[in-house]
């Protein structure tokens, strides 16, 4: 972190002191495409962050650069101003400098984390402060503003309030939030496939239009609201039911410390995203065995799929098991 801290600020040059915030990627531990459909989610903040060093300009200019990427930078700065803006931000220059060790396409909330931590150095040096669902949801606007794309308040919500080794529980209809602590020997393993994906390349926002057609065609507001026999012909639908229970059945599993229920979840779970939602591919399916082979309870791929990574879960020796493995980016 020290040295990280170090290239911000340097990218900032000379100037006055350098005030630092950061904002998590996370895993979804289950919840897949539920969250745009009034449902629940239980994403885990990841040790891997996007941090952004700042500080305010007098002449009231605003300049963000990115370490990572600096060509995409300019779209998440200008959505977020207006984004903050309608929530009585008023006009404050700043200089700010963005890196990331949250891996862009992999699923595990970059664009999130950016929006977050971004957001809240634009607060910081405006003097704003605003409840934490209501920067999430500014974060997630200036998301949909920034990249043209639909999407939930997960990431957001993952990225102002997730904490290590705590999953929320996040009702995203209401968007209440409830802390499930991992039972103390429950390990989580990500792991990448190494295939990247782009929500912009339209096969998300078609999924979403297919959920969007099953609730009007059932004349509900959302799939929450539907039951296993009102979608048991619609393979997308379904899988968004079922989905919301399974939320909730692993959330109930993690509470009692029954590691292994939790992980059959996951391992069900990847079973109807590749079956019902049909967003897996050979990689991500590949990936799932080989954790499960290493002794997980259970495993899935995580984030809206077509490629990026998969989260398993397991007991104290999982961790041990995957050590030396090359698609291990994070073990908890």
């Amino acid at each position: 972190m020290h040295r990280r801290a170090d290239a911000v600020a340097a990218a900032l040059g000379e100037g006055g002191d350098v005030a630092f915030v950061r904002a998590p990627g996370r895993v979804n531990l289950i919840g897949e495409h539920t969250d745009y459909n009034g449902g629940w989610v239980l994403p885990l903040a990841l040790d891997l962050d996007c941090l952004v060093g700042f500080r305010r300009r007098a002449d009231g200019q605003v300049r963000v650069v990115s370490l990572d990427a600096p060509a995409e930078i300019a779209p998440w700065t200008d959505a977020l101003l207006v984004e903050l803006a309608a929530e009585g931000r008023e006009p404050a220059g700043i200089d700010a400098a963005v890196a990331s060790t949250v891996p862009m396409g992999a699923g595990l909330a970059s664009s999130g984390a950016l929006s977050v931590a971004l957001g809240l150095a634009l607060c910081r040096v405006s003097g704003l402060e605003l409840a934490a669902v209501v920067l999430a949801e500014a974060c997630r606007r200036a998301e949909e503003r920034a990249t043209g794309v639909p999407c939930g308040v997960m990431d957001q919500i993952a990225g102002v309030l997730g904490r290590p080794r705590e999953p929320l529980l996040v009702d995203c209809r209401d968007i209440s939030v409830e802390r499930v602590a991992l039972p103390g020997d429950a390990v989580v393993v990500v792991a990448d496939s190494g295939i990247r994906r782009s929500l912009a390349d339209g096969r998300y926002a078609e999924r979403r239009a297919a959920c969007e057609s099953a609730a009007a065609r059932l004349r509900i507001t959302s799939l929450r609201e539907a039951t296993v026999a009102d979608v048991a012909d619609d393979p997308v639908a379904r899988h968004v039911v079922t989905e919301n229970e399974r939320v909730l059945r692993m959330a109930a599993a993690l509470r009692s410390g029954d590691v292994e229920a939790a992980g059959a979840l996951l391992t069900e779970g990847h079973r109807s995203l590749r079956e019902d939602f049909a967003v897996s591919t050979p990689e991500l399916d590949a990936l799932v065995e080989r954790m499960l082979a290493l002794g997980a309870y259970g495993a899935r791929l995580t984030g809206a799929g077509f490629g990026g990574c998969v989260v398993a879960l397991g007991g104290p020796g999982l961790a041990e098991r995957v050590s030396g493995d090359p698609a291990v980016v994070c073990v908890q």
